[in-house]
């Protein structure tokens, strides 16, 4: 006779990021009970505990914990300047404020027609275009520079951005612009890039600099004051929500756009893009000269179609300094 259980489980655990409750259900899963191999020792099948501490009682037999939909993440302790996320694992479709209903003066709607109306406005607040966004992080460079105007390109460096632009030309897009770091590093990666897109326009930005976006989680053995964290983490975020977003309603074709800047501030743009913790931005590692590739649909979705791609790059050329 098959039985039915719901277990509470209470467990520390990560959504994303920091600690928290999360609630599991305990789904049967088979009518009979299945035996369990036992080792020498006389434990589970798992390994035996650490010394001192007592064995754990194995799980109900017939028994799926799975995680409760209605869990949330906790709340943590993020930047003033950081909008708290929605729930773990849930969709903001408004995530760049620019949905049709976010867009519209709904104080001015007829009192007449009400609903009406507004479903014939929407039509004009929605995007039709999608942005494809090219984030390139610069090529290697001197590291033991003093300064930002001594920390040039390397000879290497040169070379990878040569490769980065020929694989750019390559793809066949017509780039609509290309958008880069003010520091040097980026600044001459770019001009080597365009070389090999000509007609490109560049623009110059101190929103793109480098910098510490948000402290990471796990943290960094590289301790930073909070200091520096408060003052980058507002411009990165400053650069994500003016360059992140889906098209202008006035776009009519999709756009192909190229970012310049550091892996810094493309590890925060991605996860806050994904909607992933931006805390996490540190687990990600990118290479120099590489190419990640984002695509932002009308309706505000957004895929990562490629991830610090340097895969047409020679194994002997590929950095991360």
């Amino acid at each position: 006779m098959a039985f039915r259980r719901v277990v509470a489980v209470t467990a520390a655990a990560a959504c994303g990021l920091a600690g928290g409750s999360v609630l599991f259900s305990a789904i049967p899963v088979a009518r009979q009970p299945q035996p369990q191999p036992v080792d020498k020792a006389g434990y589970g099948s798992g390994d035996p505990p650490e010394p001192g501490l007592p064995a754990s009682p194995p799980a109900p037999p017939g028994l799926l914990l799975l995680p409760s939909p209605a869990a949330s993440c906790p709340a943590a302790s993020a930047p003033a300047w950081l909008e708290k996320g929605n729930d773990c694992g849930y969709w903001d479709s408004n995530w760049d404020r620019r949905e049709p209903l976010a867009l519209m003066n709904l104080k001015k709607k007829n009192q007449e027609t009400g609903e009406e109306e507004i479903s014939s406005r929407l039509s004009h607040y929605k995007a039709k275009a999608t942005r494809h966004i090219f984030l390139i992080r610069h090529s290697q460079y001197n590291t033991d520079g003093h300064n930002d105007r001594e920390r040039i390109l390397t000879k290497l460096g040169r070379e990878q951005a040569e490769l980065t632009g020929k694989r750019l030309a390559s793809l066949g897009l017509k780039f609509d612009k290309i958008v880069h770091s003010s520091m040097t590093r980026a600044t001459e990666t770019t001009n080597i890039i365009s070389e090999y897109l000509p007609g490109v326009t560049k623009l110059s930005t101190d929103l793109l600099r480098e910098g510490a976006p948000i402290e990471p989680n796990p943290p960094s053995s590289h301790w930073k004051p909070e200091a520096v964290y408060y003052e980058d983490g507002a411009r990165i975020e400053a650069a994500f929500r003016n360059y992140i977003h889906r098209a202008d309603v006035k776009q009519e074709e999709d756009s192909y756009e190229i970012f310049v800047c550091h892996a810094n501030v493309i590890r925060y743009i991605v996860c806050r893009a994904l909607q992933f913790p931006p805390e996490g931005w540190l687990r990600i590692s990118l290479n120099n000269g590489s190419i990640t590739h984002l695509v932002i649909r009308p309706s505000g979705r957004v895929a990562l179609r490629m991830l610090g791609d340097t895969g047409f790059m020679p194994p002997e050329k590929i950095t991360r300094n």
